[in-house]
């Protein structure tokens, strides 16, 4: 599946917009990781535990995203943009949106 931030997908051409599709993760912060990032707090730097759990929150939000567009038949994402919320105290919501896309062959994209 390609996936591009822009609006069209570079070297091809897009006959068919599908429609918006969308891939989302909910993640708790786990009450060991807080300690942990406590003391970070104190002593600076990077929260790596976060950084962790927001990435994988990002790539599970993406394969979502993607099976949604393969559901209906699509070559290609177009204009996928991420966003984040905090859900409750201590959850925090990943959504990931795009308009999938069908493409040309490539063959014929010349």
């Amino acid at each position: 599946m390609i996936l591009v931030s822009c609006d069209e997908v570079p070297g091809r051409t897009i006959t068919k917009a599908i429609g918006i599709v969308k891939g989302n993760a909910v993640r708790a912060r786990h009450l060991g990781k807080d300690i942990r990032a406590l003391f970070k707090n104190i002593v600076g730097g990077e929260v790596e535990e976060y950084t962790k759990l927001l990435a994988e929150s990002r790539e599970q939000a993406l394969d979502r995203l993607i099976l949604q567009a393969e559901a209906l038949g699509a070559d290609a994402v177009t204009a996928v943009r991420f966003t984040s919320s905090e859900i409750a105290a201590g959850a925090a919501e990943i959504l990931v949106y795009g308009t999938a896309v069908k493409l040309k062959p490539a063959e014929d994209a010349g």
